[in-house]
């Protein structure tokens, strides 16, 4: 899959990158975990490249990462992990939870990687 990005509280742009990817009977599964960074309209392939390989690294070096939110129980239950350069506010969180579910609930829309 690839990112989605969209804007949050007073402009902040953020892009939503999935923990994983997989894929079964040739459907997209969507994961419970998604990182969550500054987009800075500036990434390249290669920062893109980077991005996902510290997906699964204890401590991202990225200076634009801000954290994740896992889904515990979609719906019901959802954790921000507060361990990026910067933090959320409670009102961009929920804001991006409102967006990751909208995708999670309309899969066709989250682009799969080519």
């Amino acid at each position: 899959m690839t990112p989605i990005f969209f804007t949050v509280g007073h402009g902040k742009s953020v892009k939503i990158i999935p923990n994983t990817q997989a894929q079964v009977n040739g459907h997209p599964v969507l994961t419970y975990t998604y990182n969550i960074y500054k987009n800075g309209g500036l990434d390249n392939k290669a920062t893109l490249r980077r991005q996902e390989s510290e997906l699964l690294l204890e401590h991202k070096l990225d200076p634009n990462y801000l954290g994740y939110i896992t889904f515990e129980d979609p719906g019901k239950v959802f954790t921000y992990t507060a361990d990026g350069h910067d933090v959320l506010s409670a009102t961009e969180i929920e804001e991006i939870i409102e967006n990751i579910s909208h995708y999670r609930d309309h899969p066709g829309l989250w682009p799969l990687k080519q």
